[in-house]
């Protein structure tokens, strides 16, 4: 019996740990800002300003793509194929399939046959695009993401398919209750590593709205 407590005591006080480390790592890692202009539970309508981001391309399913693409970045950041010093992790990690975009008014996409996903890192607010290291692997890219409104859905939980596929569902009949356009594919955003317990996560699936946006203010503290 004395055993048996002992364990408890010791699984409880490891959960405690765990939480602790979550909630100082959750704390100490860098989000891109944004303004809020509308809540309605877990939707939102949010202004982004314009974000600096790494990119690369995997193919596959969705989670292989992801893998794929996480580790062309995090060898990036973290200086393990090129020069420098090592650029700060940030979160979240987003991903969303491959378009090829018409330019033309209204903006029209379309689904790349190949199955293709972009996964993006976004960068600290410190670095312009000019100040920062060029990649030594061909299949990263840095670019600058233009100031934009997304509508977006939080979540904790699992990111397995079918529960992106229905928040995605979820959010894009909240736009259209709302007259609200999408002006992109979705984007899922994911805020912790795969060893964080689900009710302590934070998943986010957003999509553009085709509405002009100049740069986002950042929001008082």
């Amino acid at each position: 019996m004395k055993l048996l407590v002992l364990i408890i005591a010791a699984l409880v006080l490891l959960a405690i740990g765990a939480l602790a480390v979550f909630v100082f790592v959750i704390q100490n890692v860098e989000t891109p800002d944004y303004v809020t202009v509308e809540r309605d539970g877990a939707f939102e309508i949010r202004d982004y300003p314009s974000l600096v981001v790494a990119e690369a391309i995997g193919s596959g399913s969705r989670r292989e793509a992801l893998s794929a693409g996480f580790g062309m970045l995090a060898r990036y950041i973290f200086a393990r194929e090129r020069g420098g010093g090592k650029i700060a992790m940030t979160a979240p990690v987003i991903q969303q399939r491959s378009e090829s975009i018409a330019m033309t008014a209204p903006v029209t996409q379309s689904r790349a046959p190949d199955g293709e996903w972009v996964v993006r890192f976004i960068l600290p607010a410190e670095y312009g695009l000019g100040q920062l290291p060029a990649p030594v692997n061909p299949d990263v890219r840095l670019k600058e993401m233009s100031a934009q409104r997304r509508a977006a859905v939080r979540f904790s939980g699992s990111t397995k398919d079918a529960a992106l596929a229905e928040r995605e569902a979820a959010l894009r009949d909240w736009m259209v209750a709302r007259g609200l356009d999408a002006a992109g594919p979705a984007v899922y955003a994911y805020y912790n590593d795969p060893f964080t317990p689900g009710f302590l996560r934070r998943n986010e699936v957003l999509i553009d709205i085709a509405v002009q946006v100049t740069e986002a203010k950042t929001p008082p503290d």
